[in-house]
């Protein structure tokens, strides 16, 4: 009897641990796992993005014949893309996607006589609502590794996220030179 009064505050600690233990573990299994989630829709809005470039590309490219490097960066960028193993990866070709289009439409609005067609209108407006979307996952997935990283660095998540293999994980960085602005120097005939 009085060995039963030592165990079971014992059992009940120990089994109130376990139960903690266990929360913090599938907090960590959720964040994880919503922030893989928001980066596939990032991906998303990025195939969105790959798929109309050709498009777009095929509508002007035979009237922008000396802007022929901006096209051969975007199929490069697009490329390097599709080749990119991880969200690092990824992330670094898809700001280079954006570096060149950044290019692409400064040409644009160089070009009254591109802006004027139906079709490339249409296809420059559906990437300008694609960069919109990309923009706005992007953030959500920063919003959602900034609440995943803090859980993993606050105390007393630091030690339990290391007992279970949960690391810190990067945020989304534009990329070099995406702070300013594209300069183009047309070369009209």
């Amino acid at each position: 009897m009085k060995s039963l009064k030592i165990i079971l505050p014992i059992a009940i600690v120990v089994l109130l641990i376990i139960f903690w233990l266990v929360g913090y573990y599938n907090a960590f299994v959720t964040l994880n796992e919503q922030a893989d989630g928001q980066w596939a829709q990032v991906e998303t809005q990025y195939q969105r993005r790959f798929d109309l470039i050709p498009n777009l590309v095929n509508s002007v490219q035979g009237l922008m014949d000396q802007e022929k490097e901006i096209f051969l960066a975007l199929a490069e960028a697009r490329t390097r893309y599709t080749n990119a193993a991880t969200p690092d990866q990824k992330a670094e070709a898809a700001g280079q996607v954006e570096l060149a289009l950044g290019r692409l439409i400064a040409i644009f609005e160089n070009y009254p006589d591109l802006k004027s067609g139906a079709a490339v209108q249409d296809l420059m407006t559906q990437l300008e609502g694609t960069e919109n979307r990309v923009s706005v996952e992007r953030k959500r997935y920063n919003d959602t590794i900034k609440e995943y990283n803090l859980k993993v660095k606050r105390i007393p998540g630091r030690w339990i996220a290391g007992m279970f293999g949960f690391d810190e994980r990067a945020f989304f960085d534009a990329v070099e030179g995406s702070e300013t602005a594209p300069t183009v120097e047309l070369n009209k005939k």
